[in-house]
C-alpha cells in the first residue's frame, strides 16, 4: 500500500530488454497502460483492453492493468480527454514508449513525407503539450493520479546516455519530470542479474530526482515502493 502523498511523474529510459515495461506497470492499481510498442503482451498481470475512445472500463478488482493499444497520435489525445474529465478509476498512467509516441506524431504531421522546418515546430508543440498535459494529471483537482510514468528508449549523445526523443523535446523533457531514471541490469556477487535504476545526477547518464528521497541507485525498482519511500520521507520531514 502506498503512503498517501502528492503524485509523482517519472521518466524511465534505458537499453532494450532491461525491464522498463514491467517497471512502469508496477505503479499503484489500477494501472492504465498506453502501449505504443506492444510490450504489454507479456506482463504478468490480469489485464483488460480499452480503445481510449469509449467510456473507460469499471474497476471491479478482477484486473490490474488496462491496456490501450496506441496505433496513432489521436489515441493519445482522446485518452487524455477521458483522464482529464476525472471519470476514470486509474491511479497510475504509463506511456510506453515516448519515443514511439513521438514517431506516431511525426506520422500524423508528415505522413510518408520528409519533415520540414515548420513540421519540426509543430512536432515540438504537440509533444511538449502532450507531456505536460499528462504530467499535470498528478495534480488534477478531482481525480489526481498517484504516478505518471513515461518510458523511453536510450541513445548516446556527446558521450551521455539520454532519453531517445527527437528535436528540442530532448532538451526540455527532463525539466518537466520529477524523477528521471536510467534503468539497467547488473550481475551481482551471487551471479544473478539484478535490475537497478540510477536516479542521481551522473556525468554519463541522464538521471535525477527532484524529490531528493530515493538515494543514488534504486535496487529492484518498483514504482509503488518508490512512491512509498518518497511519501514516508516527506511525512517525516513535516
Amino acid at each position: 500500500m502506498t503512503t498517501q502523498g502528492p503524485g509523482v511523474c517519472f521518466l524511465i529510459h534505458g537499453e532494450s530488454k532491461v525491464g522498463k515495461t514491467w517497471l512502469g506497470a508496477s505503479g499503484p492499481r489500477p494501472v492504465l497502460f498506453l502501449d505504443a510498442e506492444g510490450g504489454t503482451r507479456f506482463l504478468p498481470y490480469n489485464t483488460v483492453q480499452w480503445d481510449g475512445l469509449s467510456e473507460p472500463p469499471t474497476y471491479d478488482g478482477s484486473w490490474e492493468v488496462c491496456i490501450v493499444p496506441v496505433r496513432n497520435f489521436n489515441t493519445m489525445q482522446s485518452t487524455y480527454q477521458w483522464l482529464n474529465s476525472g471519470k476514470h478509476p486509474f491511479k497510475t498512467v504509463v506511456i510506453d514508449s515516448l519515443s514511439e509516441v513521438q514517431q506516431r506524431c511525426v506520422d500524423g504531421i508528415a505522413g510518408q513525407n520528409q519533415m520540414t522546418q515548420q513540421n519540426w515546430g509543430d512536432l515540438l508543440r504537440q509533444m511538449s503539450a502532450l507531456v505536460r498535459s499528462f504530467r499535470d494529471l498528478v495534480t488534477h483537482p478531482t481525480a489526481p493520479l498517484g504516478a505518471v510514468v513515461f518510458i523511453a528508449m536510450t541513445r548516446e549523445l556527446n558521450g551521455r546516455k539520454i532519453p531517445y526523443v527527437q528535436g528540442q523535446l530532448g532538451v526540455t523533457l527532463p525539466y518537466y519530470i520529477d524523477v528521471v531514471g536510467y534503468a539497467f541490469t547488473q550481475v551481482g556477487e551471487d551471479g544473478n542479474v539484478h535490475r537497478r535504476l540510477l536516479v542521481s545526477h551522473h556525468p554519463t547518464f541522464d538521471a535525477g530526482d527532484r524529490t531528493g528521497r530515493l538515494g543514488d541507485v534504486v535496487d529492484a525498482p518498483d514504482v509503488t515502493q518508490m512512491l512509498t519511500t518518497i511519501h514516508m520521507k516527506e511525512n517525516r520531514a513535516q
